[in-house]
């Protein structure tokens, strides 16, 4: 495979929301040791919406996994809202996860016990906080699910399991969402919608959002593409299209 040369770090436009600093994450010991990461120093810009896109192993999880402080690097640091996440505790890392991020995964991760309603406002309960009634009314009409809160995740298709986890990830206003696969078990109709909607968070809402994907399409709606291969970064894309993805995607042989 033909890898893209560029600087060591790509940086983003705007205020950084999240950023690596040479990041190194490596699973196994010795002959049996796999590099996940092999250095990655990578921006995420405020109010911007990022895809993270590479070949199967290229370290895209692990990349949102590390940024997100649901994992932990090897070495190099990780920052969200300023905070190097290798400095803190167990406990204060958990707060911080709590108060600054987001998460919205492939398996919508929903409490099959809990209505839509219930499955939106549940981290703010966790967290003992009142939610916003105006935010979260706003982020309900804007995902167009207001007919579906009293239903459980059982009673929703797919596409509106996915619309009730995004409005989640939205309610606690967090700086940053990080979504791995988030359109990775729609049909294309449901998937287009969740993007869409995801893609309205960062317009009207200031959203700052950061998407592993492997679909050039899902990748189209972002501001701007990382590319990742063997755990490194090799190309950025701003502004992209499916056409010009799936180009950029043959010149590295994604």
């Amino acid at each position: 495979m033909t890898l893209i040369t560029i600087e060591p770090a790509v940086q983003a436009a705007s205020p950084r929301a999240a950023y690596t600093v040479d990041a190194v994450k490596c699973y196994g010991k010795e002959q049996t040791e796999v590099r996940a990461l092999d250095g990655v120093s990578v921006d995420f810009g405020a109010g911007c919406f990022t895809a993270i896109m590479g070949p199967s192993g290229s370290g895209k999880s692990t990349l949102l996994h590390c940024c997100a402080g649901l994992d932990t690097l090897t070495s190099g640091t990780a920052f969200i809202a300023g905070t190097d996440l290798g400095t803190l505790s167990d406990h204060d890392l958990t707060i911080l996860r709590r108060d600054h991020v987001g998460f919205v995964f492939q398996s919508f991760n929903l409490v099959p016990v809990l209505n839509a309603m219930e499955n939106i406002t549940l981290p703010l309960r966790l967290a003992g906080r009142r939610a916003d009634g105006a935010w979260v009314d706003q982020i309900i009409d804007t995902l167009g699910i207001r007919d579906r809160l009293a239903h459980r995740p059982a009673e929703l298709s797919g596409g509106q399991q996915q619309r009730v986890a995004v409005a989640r990830a939205l309610a606690s206003r967090p700086d940053i969402i990080f979504a791995d696969e988030p359109t990775g078990n729609l049909d294309s109709r449901s998937g287009a919608e969740v993007l869409g909607f995801m893609r309205r968070a960062v317009d009207e809402m200031h959203q700052t959002i950061v998407m592993v994907t492997h679909d050039p399409s899902a990748a189209s709606h972002a501001d701007r593409i990382v590319f990742l291969a063997d755990g490194r970064v090799v190309d950025e894309m701003r502004d992209p299209t499916t056409r010009r993805v799936l180009e950029r995607i043959q010149r590295f042989g994604g």
